[in-house]
């Protein structure tokens, strides 16, 4: 929701300790968070139309790619990580400008290449790795939106 609360966690520990330690999520699953990403990342980049939802979708993979590359699981060369966050952070300050919620071109660009990675990195690691990831990145998440307030 975009209501800056803190939310309830997606996963329980239970979902975890439960999910493959060698397969990778649910087909439906990844197919689900990749649909809404690149959809939010699409309504981003025109920016008519575009949603807080949109945003926190995009939001949300470029959070899990900064928690895996934190875990030690991807590494981000070129930075490209921090400029999606940054690139987000200018879309949001435009919204509260009275703007569209949209995307410039490096941000674009670096989005892109982001959720690109994120969606070769679903299909790679196994899921109970993708559901510890999720629940540290939600915390990360809360404890932000507990702080800001």
């Amino acid at each position: 929701s975009s209501d800056l609360g803190a939310k309830m966690l997606t996963y329980s520990m239970l979902d975890m300790m439960m999910a493959s330690p060698k397969e990778p999520l649910s087909k439906e699953k990844r197919v689900y968070q990749l649909t809404k990403m690149f959809e939010g990342l699409d309504s981003l980049e025109r920016g008519e139309s575009a949603s807080p939802v949109d945003w926190e979708w995009v939001s949300d993979a470029v959070l899990m790619m900064g928690t895996l590359r934190d875990m030690g699981l991807v590494e981000d060369s070129e930075n490209l990580i921090e400029d999606a966050f940054d690139a987000l952070g200018r879309a949001g300050s435009r919204r509260l400008q009275g703007k569209s919620l949209r995307l410039d071109g490096p941000g674009i660009k670096a989005l892109r290449a982001v959720l690109e990675d994120y969606a070769s990195v679903l299909d790679m690691l196994p899921a109970r790795t993708m559901i510890s990831a999720h629940r540290k990145a939600e915390k990360l998440a809360n404890d932000i939106l507990r702080n800001s307030k």
